[in-house]
């Protein structure tokens, strides 16, 4: 395959290079984002980036009641936001999210018309930033986006996880990422933070 090269090694003189996971859920996400989270250890050295299907007309609680099960700082991203290990960061409603040199881009949503597969978007950004660094994490929702974020992060040489689908209270979206083929791991939310250590 195609390796691009650091130039001038520079993976030792940055001391950054923790792992950013991205995360996708829609209908039910909030209980397993929260399982999930409850099962990380306190300092789990990685950014976290949460894209869940929110009601675009509505102000999100997301990040205020996720922060309730962790010790991490969970906020709304924030475009050119540079990302921390130790946090995660939810997307806000009606936008799209991306990364580039680990900082966030947040952008509108084109048209609510339009399909919106927002984990679509930030996975495969993730891919192509992140190489083999990215981690891409499927959860409880319906319809397939996620899917093709998915493939994009398995043939950059990332990881990537799907929730089973006994434990996904809407198993659409991790059937549908399993079903493709490019999935590495599927278990519940809790073994899945597990693994992350």
């Amino acid at each position: 395959g195609k390796e691009k090269t650091r130039a001038g090694g520079r993976a030792t003189a940055v001391p950054d290079v923790f792992p950013i996971v991205g995360i996708g859920a829609s209908a039910g996400g909030l209980e397993t984002v929260t399982q999930f989270l409850k099962h990380l250890p306190d300092r789990p050295g990685m950014a976290f980036v949460l894209v869940q299907h929110l009601d675009p007309t509505h102000e999100s609680a997301l990040a205020s009641l996720l922060s309730r099960a962790t010790s991490m700082e969970v906020t709304e991203a924030k475009n050119n936001t540079r990302l921390q290990p130790n946090r995660m960061y939810v997307i806000p409603p009606n936008k799209v999210i991306g990364v580039v040199d680990r900082r966030l881009r947040v952008s509108p949503r084109k048209s609510i018309k339009d399909i919106h597969a927002p984990i679509d978007h930030f996975f495969e950004s993730l891919a192509e930033q992140e190489g083999s660094r990215s981690i891409g994490v499927i959860l409880s929702g319906n319809g397939s986006d996620g899917t093709r974020g998915l493939l994009a992060i398995k043939s950059a040489g990332g990881i990537t996880f799907a929730q089973d689908e006994k434990s996904a209270k809407y198993p659409g979206m991790p059937a549908s990422a399993i079903a493709s083929g490019c999935v590495d791991f599927v278990f519940p939310p809790d073994r899945i933070a597990r693994e992350l250590k």
